[in-house]
């Protein structure tokens, strides 16, 4: 489970001395307990959900290296950029566009799905199979062509 991984490699990173590390495996966790805890039960993460959250953790240090980038704070800049790459390095591979077209063509048949009223139901499935390695607002775009919506 992905959850043993990250704690793993926290544990490893606290013997090495990586402070760097450390912080970010730690702040990974810190927003897992959050989004668990966050409902009215306390729930238990699966994969697919703490990559979304890890995605969501990439998403806003691109943000701020942008910010930080313009307003000429390299310091800063780097540091969101390390975390970035140590967060990406539990993301699962990112599949190419011919690769996410062949995955949502074979979902597609897979459900038989044939109109746009199908859309929600192909994208639910899309997000839970494939969580973190396509592009969902690219395919969204696609699983609308291919049912037909333009």
């Amino acid at each position: 489970m992905l959850r043993d991984d990250i704690n793993s490699a926290l544990k490893e990173a606290m013997k090495a001395g990586e402070a760097r590390r450390v912080s970010t495996l730690r702040l990974i966790n810190a927003e897992i307990l959050k989004r668990e805890t966050s409902g009215a039960e306390r729930t238990t993460l699966s994969d697919a959900e703490i990559v979304d959250v890890m995605g969501k953790m990439i998403k806003q240090r691109e943000e701020s290296v942008a910010i930080y980038d313009k307003a000429g704070r390299k310091e800063l800049a780097d540091q969101e950029r390390d975390e970035i790459k140590i967060i990406s390095g539990y993301m699962p591979a990112r599949m190419s566009d011919l690769e996410a077209a062949e995955a949502i063509s074979s979902l597609i048949r897979e459900l038989e799905a044939a109109t746009l009223k199908d859309m929600g139901r192909t994208m639910a499935a899309l997000k839970t199979r494939f969580a973190g390695q396509m592009d969902f607002s690219k395919a969204g775009a696609l699983v609308k062509k291919l049912l037909g919506g333009g």
